[in-house]
């Protein structure tokens, strides 16, 4: 199959590569808002470039994987839906929550295939806990604590343009906590805080945060994220519950290091970023694309999905501006 490819920053780069190894894959044509970025990702995947997304719309391609910044998101997503092309968009579905409530409302009822990117969804550990919690082998889960750590800042444009720490990293926690749970999140209260890193401050967002969620079946989920983990990038999550508790990213390689002289663990190489600690997972979440493409496979992480995981995240970015739990109802 052909696949086309709206964005090959960091993320997108990442996506063209993992494309060029899946069997299914014949054929990636690529674009981006800056020519030379996209000449030379070409160049070094020999993939062929078109000059605008448009150009890879029309181009007979069988799907198309929208990488690009979170503003374009909603356009993009509209045009691939209307050409009637199955479509991949990295998360978030857009900059604001009204956005993505507003597409997904006007998508409503269109049979054309969306896939939103949350890579745990194919990670085998996140696998296995939900399959635990599906399973009742927990009893019923009381608490849930779902952690991302990124080993250092990314840069001030970066900062600026993600939408919020909220909405940009602990999204990934909020879409992980509804998929492991099955539950829906009914109230969220959220804190932050700013300690080393001057310009996030200055972009009037948060370097550390913390959210605790009430869950409709009872459950409480502590999600806890920073840009600056200088041990490595961090991402866990532990699903307790009144019969077992299970962990996933409790390996050789978590970035923590034990007080207690006597024990070794973890003794590896801490992970360094998401690109190889979810290495195995985005090959997945991408495999899993093509069989939507081919008609296999529904979309295993819908427009919905990603509409829910930013409400969520609108939820906490005013609770922890405000001071004050905000229940979802009031967002949506």
């Amino acid at each position: 199959m052909r696949i086309g490819l709206i964005g090959v920053g960091r993320i997108g780069a990442f996506h063209a590569q993992t494309l060029t190894d899946l069997p299914a894959v014949d054929e990636i044509i690529i674009t981006d808002a800056a020519p030379d970025l996209a000449r030379r990702v070409g160049e070094r995947l020999d993939v062929r470039v078109a000059p605008e997304p448009a150009d890879v719309l029309t181009s007979g391609v069988d799907g198309i994987i929208i990488a690009s910044s979170t503003a374009t998101h909603p356009d993009f997503i509209r045009a691939c839906v209307r050409a009637g092309i199955p479509t991949f968009c990295e998360k978030p579905v857009a900059a604001l929550s009204e956005e993505a409530v507003a597409l997904r409302d006007e998508l409503a009822g269109n049979d054309t295939p969306i896939q939103i990117g949350f890579p745990r969804r194919f990670d085998a550990a996140y696998m296995a806990a939900r399959a635990d919690v599906v399973a009742g082998t927990l009893g019923y889960v009381h608490t849930v604590r779902s952690t991302t750590l990124d080993p250092a800042p990314p840069p001030e444009a970066y900062i600026r343009g993600s939408g919020g720490i909220f909405n940009d990293c602990a999204i990934h926690d909020f879409d992980a906590v509804r998929y492991v749970t099955g539950q829906e999140v009914v109230e969220v209260y959220a804190a932050g805080t700013n300690q080393g890193v001057d310009y996030i401050e200055a972009a009037g967002d948060a370097e550390s945060v913390t959210s605790i969620l009430t869950m409709t079946g009872g459950t409480l989920a502590v999600v806890s994220n920073s840009r600056s983990n200088g041990r490595g990038h961090d991402v866990r999550l532990e699903v307790l519950g009144s019969k077992d508790s299970v962990a996933a990213g409790l390996d050789d390689r978590l970035p923590l290091r034990s007080a207690d002289p006597a024990v070794a663990f973890p003794s590896g190489t801490p992970w360094n970023f998401f690109m190889d600690r979810f290495a195995d997972a985005f090959r997945a979440e991408l495999t899993a694309f093509t069989q939507v493409v081919a008609g296999a496979l529904p979309s295993p992480c819908t427009l919905h999905d990603g509409v829910e995981a930013s409400l969520i995240a609108e939820a906490a970015t005013r609770s922890w501006r405000e001071h004050r739990p905000v229940r979802l109802d009031d967002v949506r």
